[in-house]
């Protein structure tokens, strides 16, 4: 018999889920609850019940797990965002491995090494970015914080452990401001006021900070008194944008951005390179563990002077041109015109000559390559959490490079990605995976892959050479 909503039964975590929540069975029926350890007994509420699974949460510790840890955040049982602050940190790294691991055995069909994850330098105020929604409360409050698990209620949060102490500073500063002066605060139901969210991005090398206001309205209401504000109490904020969004829905950001105040970019420094970094390009969120990432991949690729790399998705040019003094020619595309003017710029700031930025779609990018005959030695990829595109992956195995680096933050696509990538005759022996997201689910994973010899769907009417001038617009 199958147990109801608002039942209370008593299970034993023994198993973790990919997305942090802990498994335990009743009477042969799966349980998923967050917040749980394996070796926790606990007495769970049943909040929804389904013909195939449950989900609840603890109302009672009967026996906790040695990996158990003391909760250091206030509004963790409340808000989305972290899902392993109450277990050691070493026992998360084992459980992200785990993670990996099985998304290449079930998705992917492969049997790979997985190394043991490279952990981040630190498990708190590693992030160089977030973005706060905003809205009233019940009683008419302004609430700053983060989206509830599973919902868009705002959970306000003073201080997140996950970000720089400054952000906390500035987020409390403009509350008191929003309060106090009954400003105009986006409603999601009737899609009316003006702010929606409050983005923040630091340099972690410059102390640089970029203050964005996401908003529903033509202008930043209040503008001047906001940046006087902010400008006066914080001396390291370099610029002040406005994002317009009229749309409803989920999506932040759009193309609709304006500098008032400052620069239009944030400087940093990562594997030796200076960059500067608009609001709408890609950068990754921990500084150390970034590093650590593009040096194990030019490590892998085992770079050559007489190389050509294409950098597929390569954002602001970061490890395109930490890899660029290694090789002999290096082809960027980013669909982002933002982000490869900066990779533009970048290249200029460093004294980077052999490198080209093209601004298109990955998939139409590779197309064009491999029609004009493009013969890249090494491709680097780091597509969104929704992996590469099939015809990516077919463009580039008909470019015919003997080396692929790819690099993800979702392993379920990543498994999906290489199992593509052994189609067409590419291996790889060993998966390294990286904590870019400590106290979160997330694991970033970095493989290299190589052509084999025999055995696999060549192209052998594939000809190319690597000194040929790419026949596309960089608009």
């Amino acid at each position: 018999m199958l147990p109801k909503k608002n039942d209370i039964v008593r299970l034993t975590i023994t198993a973790m889920s990919s997305d942090g929540n802990g498994i335990g069975k009743s009477d042969g029926y799966t349980v998923f609850v967050p917040m749980t350890d394996i070796g926790d007994t606990v007495d769970v509420l049943l909040l929804k019940v389904t013909k195939q699974y449950a989900v609840g949460k603890v109302v009672k510790m009967i026996a906790a797990s040695d990996n158990r840890i003391e909760n250091d955040c206030p509004v963790y049982t409340r808000c989305g965002g972290c899902c392993f602050r109450h277990i050691s940190y070493a026992q998360e790294l084992l459980y992200k491995r785990e993670f990996v691991l099985n998304n290449l055995r079930r998705i992917g069909k492969l049997s790979v090494d997985v190394a043991p994850v490279t952990p981040s330098d630190s498990d708190c105020r590693y992030r160089n970015k977030a973005v706060y929604p905003v809205a009233r409360d019940r009683d008419n409050h302004a609430q700053i914080g983060f989206y509830s698990r599973r919902s868009h209620r705002v959970v306000p949060c003073e201080d997140c452990r996950l970000q720089p102490a400054v952000f906390s500073e500035i987020v409390k500063k403009l509350q008191v401001f929003f309060e106090q002066t009954n400003y105009s605060i986006y409603d999601e139901a009737t899609h009316c006021g003006v702010l929606r969210y409050l983005y923040l991005r630091r340099g972690a090398v410059s102390g640089e900070i970029a203050v964005c206001f996401v908003i529903n309205a033509a202008k930043l209401p209040l503008q001047n008194e906001l940046i006087r504000l902010l400008t006066e109490n914080f001396p390291d904020i370099s610029g002040i944008f406005t994002v317009i969004n009229r749309e409803p829905g989920n999506a932040i950001l759009t193309d609709r951005i304006s500098t008032v105040y400052g620069k239009p970019t944030v400087s940093d420094e990562l594997c030796d390179v200076r960059l500067n970094i608009s609001p709408l390009s890609f950068y990754q969120v921990n500084h150390s563990t970034a590093q650590n990432i593009y040096r194990k991949a030019a490590e892998i690729a085992d770079l050559k002077s007489t190389d050509t790399l294409i950098d597929l998705y390569c954002g602001t040019g970061t490890i395109g041109l930490s890899m660029a003094k290694k090789i002999n020619r290096l082809i960027g595309v980013e669909i982002i015109p933002a982000a490869i003017e900066n990779a533009k710029e970048n290249a200029r700031l460093n004294g980077i000559t052999n490198a080209e930025f093209l601004c298109a779609d990955a998939k139409d990018a590779v197309l064009k390559f491999s029609e004009n005959k493009i013969h890249p030695d090494v491709i680097v990829l780091d597509p969104p959490r929704k992996g590469c595109d099939p015809s990516v992956i077919e463009c580039v195995h008909r470019m015919n490079p003997d080396r692929v680096v790819m690099i993800s933050c979702d392993s379920a696509t990543f498994a999906r990605d290489l199992a593509a990538f052994a189609e067409y005759g590419y291996h790889t022996d060993t998966v390294y995976p990286f904590d870019m997201f400590p106290r979160t689910n997330h694991v970033e994973t970095v493989a290299l892959l190589c052509r084999q010899k025999t055995g696999h769907r060549t192209n052998p009417n594939f000809e190319g050479t690597a000194g040929e001038t790419v026949p596309m617009s960089d608009k």
